[in-house]
Formats: C-alpha cells, sequence, structure tokens
C-alpha cells in the first residue's frame, strides 16, 4: 500500500473560500476521500497582514515520512518552507 501526504479540500464552494487539511491518504483513494491521519492545515487565503496560516504537526509527518510515507508536490514545496 503507498501512502501519500497530501491536501484535502474543505470549505465554501459558493463564496470561494477554500481551506486544505494536510492528510495522510492511500495513494488510490480520492483527494476528499477517506484519509488515516490528518497532520495539519492551509489556508491560501492571506489575512489582512499578507500572511497564509500553515498548521503542521511535524512530529506526526516526520513519523510517516520515515515509515515511507510519499508527499505530494504541493505538500512537498509547503515542508521545505518549514
Amino acid at each position: 500500500m503507498v501512502v501519500r501526504i497530501r491536501l484535502a479540500r474543505h470549505g465554501i464552494k459558493i463564496r470561494n473560500r477554500p481551506f486544505y487539511n494536510i492528510v495522510v491518504a492511500n495513494a488510490k483513494t480520492p483527494r476528499d476521500g477517506k484519509h488515516i491521519e490528518k497532520v495539519g492545515l492551509y489556508d491560501p487565503i492571506p489575512n489582512e497582514l499578507g500572511i497564509k496560516n500553515v498548521e503542521l504537526n511535524t512530529d506526526r509527518i516526520k513519523y510517516w515520512l520515515n515509515v515511507g510515507a510519499w508527499p505530494s508536490d504541493t505538500v512537498a514545496r509547503l515542508l521545505s518552507k518549514m
């Protein structure tokens, strides 16, 4: 079983206000389908100071990377900035 660390979209579609949970999931499940564990949150819309909100549970992300989980391209970019 290939495990990926990727984004799952949530939020309000009507107002174009997305936010994403950073989740650990089987690579064959749908983007918003069942996941193994939630390890973070990413809000791409900046606040009034121009800062995007990124919350990560670094201990759990390190654990999943050590056991062989592959981050998606977007999650790898977010992790490299931290």
